[in-house]
């Protein structure tokens, strides 16, 4: 028998794929319990439609996460959240995680793997999302430190936390048409507006994080944020400890509370 994958990174190349080679291996492993999907696993990829949607997962910091249409893909530029906590709490640490806009639930759940003696709550509005992030938790065996709830941002929320941790929708809506077709077309709307200028959610968790006892926070920004999410933040009183870059040197990840955040704090 032939082997699909030459052909098949040909066309995926000829449709405009980005890393044919790449998406091509993976869709062949991921069909091989099947090996007669595999080519409607490329004629799914080559109308655009996201690798991890087709083969129902990926992964994020050495994780695997199911992913669906109902939520945002893990990105490796997400992983600076984790970075970032990791840096400033030891390993030991009993933190009390919230994680807004849950999604998968992939970094609620990679803290708690990293973080044995924590616990946290997963906060999302999608239904969708929040199933799916339930069935992450079970994945890695995380039901008895973890909880979902259904909900927006802080609202109704009266708890003290340690660790607040967000990746919000930060795109702005006008942007949103010139997105790749494998994210304009297929990832949630929702998960990506982030309101004329890409901040209402900053806003919206600047106002909460007002209300909020917590020791730290940390946001993921859009390109081109940071000084303007630092100057939302400060109009509410918090401090900004300082803005982390992502691998490729990207201003990415936005340190605030109600107090300079002290490195091992709560070891």
């Amino acid at each position: 028998m032939t082997d699909p994958r030459p052909d098949a990174i040909k066309r995926l190349s000829d449709a405009g794929v980005g890393n044919p080679r790449l998406d091509a291996r993976l869709l062949w492993d991921a069909s091989q319990r099947n090996p007669g999907i595999f080519e409607s696993f490329v004629k799914r990829r080559i109308a655009r439609e996201p690798v991890a949607y087709i083969i129902g997962y990926k992964e994020f910091w050495s994780l695997e996460f199911e992913v669906a249409p109902g939520v945002l893909i893990p990105r490796p530029d997400t992983e600076t959240v984790v970075s970032e906590v990791l840096d400033r709490y030891g390993s030991s640490a009993p933190l009390k995680i919230l994680d807004l806009g849950t999604g998968s639930g992939c970094l609620l759940v990679t803290l708690l793997k990293e973080y044995p003696n924590a616990t946290g709550l997963g906060i999302d509005e999608s239904e969708q999302a929040l199933a799916i992030a339930g069935r992450n938790i079970a994945r890695h065996g995380l039901e008895g430190r973890a909880n979902l709830r259904h909900g927006n941002w802080l609202d109704g929320l009266d708890e003290n936390w340690d660790v607040i941790v967000s990746n919000p929708p930060y795109i702005p809506t006008a942007d949103i048409a010139g997105l790749d077709p494998d994210v304009r077309d297929y990832e949630p709307f929702g998960a990506l507006d982030g309101g004329p200028d890409g901040l209402d959610a900053v806003r919206a968790l600047a106002a909460g994080l007002k209300k909020t006892r917590f020791t730290a926070a940390f946001f993921e920004i859009g390109i081109g944020q940071a000084e303007s999410a630092k100057l939302l933040m400060a109009a509410e009183g918090l401090q900004v400890h300082h803005i982390a870059a992502d691998l490729a040197g990207i201003p990415r990840v936005l340190v605030t509370g109600p107090a300079p955040v002290a490195k091992k704090e709560l070891e």
